[in-house]
C-alpha cells in the first residue's frame, strides 16, 4: 500500500519554522515554475538565505546558499544523478552518491528525502547526502535513515553520529516540530 504525500498546490505554499534554541525563524516559499519546484527560505537569526531548484519528482537541481553577499555564497549542482559541482564546473567527486542536500539551521531539507523517497508506512531508507556546514561553507557526505513508522511520523537517524530522533509530519511532507530545534508556526 502506498502512503501518498497530498500535492503542493501549483500556486505555491509557504511554511514557518520558530527556532526553539535562540533568537530567528524560517520562512519557505516553494513555488511551481520551469517543470520543477524552486524553494527560496529565508533563516532569521543565522542571517542565511538559500535557494532549492528541484525536478518534478523532488531531485535537486541547484542549490544556492547566501550569507551577507548578494552573489551565493555557495553554489552547487547536481545532474540528476548524484554527480555533483560548484560553480565553476569543478567536480566534487566527495559528493558523489549523494541525492540530498542537509543543513542543521532548518528542518524543511528533511522534507527532500521524505518526498523523493515516498516511503511506504513501515519502510526505511539509508541515503548519503551532502551536509553543509552555514559558517565555514565546508561539505561533507553523511549517512542517513529515513524510517516512516506512521502516516505522519518519521524517525530519523544519523548514522555517522548515532543522532536519533522521530517527528511528525504534515500531509505535505513538511516536519511540524523537530526534536527541541524547531516549531512549525
Amino acid at each position: 500500500m502506498t502512503t501518498a504525500l497530498t500535492a503542493f498546490p501549483a500556486d505555491g505554499f509557504t511554511a514557518r519554522w520558530t527556532h526553539l534554541n535562540g533568537p530567528g525563524n524560517e520562512t519557505v516559499d516553494l513555488r511551481w515554475e520551469n517543470e520543477g519546484w524552486t524553494v527560496t527560505s529565508e533563516v532569521a537569526g543565522a542571517n542565511v538565505s538559500y535557494v532549492l531548484r528541484l525536478s518534478a519528482t523532488w531531485s535537486i537541481r541547484q542549490f544556492l546558499l547566501f550569507r551577507d553577499l548578494d552573489e551565493p555564497d555557495l553554489w552547487l549542482g547536481t545532474d540528476g544523478s548524484s554527480r555533483w559541482g560548484e560553480l565553476n564546473g569543478a567536480h566534487r567527486p566527495d559528493l558523489d552518491g549523494c541525492y540530498d542536500i542537509d543543513l542543521s539551521i532548518t528542518p524543511f531539507t528533511n522534507t527532500l528525502p521524505i518526498r523523493r523517497l515516498q516511503l511506504d508506512v513501515g519502510d526505511a531508507a539509508d541515503i548519503t547526502t551532502a551536509m553543509v556546514d552555514v559558517e565555514t561553507l565546508g561539505i561533507v557526505p553523511v549517512h542517513q535513515r529515513y524510517h516512516r513508522l506512521a502516516t505522519n511520523r518519521f524517525a530519523y537517524s544519523n548514522l555517522d553520529s548515532g543522532f536519533e530522533t522521530e517527528f511528525d509530519i504534515d500531509a505535505y511532507g513538511l516536519v511540524n516540530d523537530y526534536h527541541d530545534l524547531f516549531r512549525r508556526l
